[in-house]
């Protein structure tokens, strides 16, 4: 509809490598992993191939070194077509991936994100607690250095941590210095496979069905001083780091999802009749689709814009807090709002499974919850327009 000028040849590339990808590999399947919950590891690694993984990553670390407007058209694509390919990819490349390129040392990037980017392995992420999920400084889970000075000793309970039923490595949060609130949070780099590790129960969820979430639980479990993502007390800030990231690529999620239930909108009132006409002949289907394809765009707008914000941020080091926020409360709101509509002008075949609105509208609920929910946006929006806390 627009003419971005700021897509180059290798952006619109990408962007119809996942478009082929998803209708041809994920469309046919997704109505089978979302009835199932099954993990969806052969498309996964798939997505590794194409380097869909590790978009962001540089070569030299297995990935496509490309930028985060190619990340978050990948985001919208692989999300028309199942929203939970789209958060597996999400998790990948923002909430593991963006960490490690930020604040990983080299040798921490060769051994903890080239088998990340390149779809080997699948990483997560764990900042949330059974009690503390926006609240970080309340978190319970504790890392004690040893006497040795070696190792953290970890012990504690995470919960909802995406593709943690899967996941190999994990960037995990944890209170280093509790007198300090969200100031003693450290990062570590955790290896699932060795002692004191173990996963909890997997979450029966609304929708993404397939991406797998689960607790994680921590025994005593020894991890090197050298895999402390960043430095000891940083782990606040590079977890919101993170998070601005993370936001960037949920909108491109939520938009996908609300481009096709208004795409599958649009063909459903051309083609069905009641009272010798066209749905789409009413004036009440109008109005909604209107309402529906002027919100998608606006999405798109501030979606594309916060991408292009975070590769200027990359090379002056500021943060894109405002601009990604908003990003993802309108898409993620615009999301929920325009798959209501879609159900509404499918009518009774619209809450069926045997189409996909009613699994678009489920996983549409999701965008509004995940790495904050839009109250959080709203509050982080008002403090940067306000400098008040």
């Amino acid at each position: 509809m627009y003419n971005f000028d700021f897509m180059s040849d290798e952006h619109k590339m990408i962007q119809e490598a996942a478009r082929d990808f998803a209708q041809r590999e994920i469309v046919p399947v997704a109505e089978h992993f979302d009835h199932t919950g099954e993990f969806p590891l052969a498309n996964v690694r798939k997505m590794g191939e194409l380097g869909f993984m590790g978009i962001e990553v540089p070569e030299e670390y297995g990935g496509a070194e490309m930028d985060t407007l190619a990340y978050t058209l990948v985001m919208e694509e692989i999300s028309k077509a199942d929203a939970s390919h789209g958060t597996i990819v999400s998790v990948n490349n923002s909430l593991y991936g963006k960490g490690l390129l930020i604040f990983g040392t080299h040798e921490q990037k060769k051994e903890w994100l080239e088998p990340i980017a390149n779809g080997e392995n699948i990483g997560a992420y764990s900042l949330t607690e059974p009690m503390s999920g926006s609240d970080s400084g309340n978190m319970a889970s504790r890392a004690v250095l040893n006497s040795s000075g070696t190792h953290y000793i970890i012990n504690g309970r995470k919960s909802w941590v995406t593709s943690a039923p899967y996941a190999d490595r994990i960037v995990v949060f944890c209170m280093t210095e509790p007198e300090k609130k969200h100031k003693g949070v450290t990062a570590f780099l955790i290896d699932t496979k060795e002692p004191g590790f173990s996963r909890g129960k997997t979450e029966p969820k609304l929708g993404i069905r397939a991406s797998a979430t689960s607790e994680i639980i921590f025994d005593n479990y020894e991890c090197p001083v050298d895999r402390v993502l960043g430095k000891p007390g940083e782990g606040f800030k590079i977890a919101m780091t993170i998070l601005d990231a993370g936001r960037v690529g949920i909108a491109g999620q939520a938009l996908g999802i609300a481009d096709a239930a208004l795409t599958a909108s649009i063909a459903y009132a051309q083609e069905r009749e009641a009272f010798g006409q066209k749905i789409g002949q009413f004036q009440m289907i109008q109005q909604k689709l209107a309402d529906m394809k002027c919100r998608v765009e606006a999405s798109r707008l501030l979606t594309y814009q916060a991408a292009v914000e975070a590769d200027i941020a990359k090379k002056t080091g500021q943060r894109i807090t405002l601009a990604a926020s908003m990003a993802k409360l309108f898409a993620s709101e615009t999301a929920m709002w325009v798959t209501t509509e879609a159900i509404q002008i499918h009518g009774g075949m619209g809450y069926s499974k045997e189409m996909p609105l009613e699994r678009y509208f489920r996983d549409a609920k999701i965008t509004q919850i995940y790495e904050g929910t839009s109250e959080i946006q709203r509050m982080v929006i008002a403090r940067q327009l306000t400098g008040l806390r």
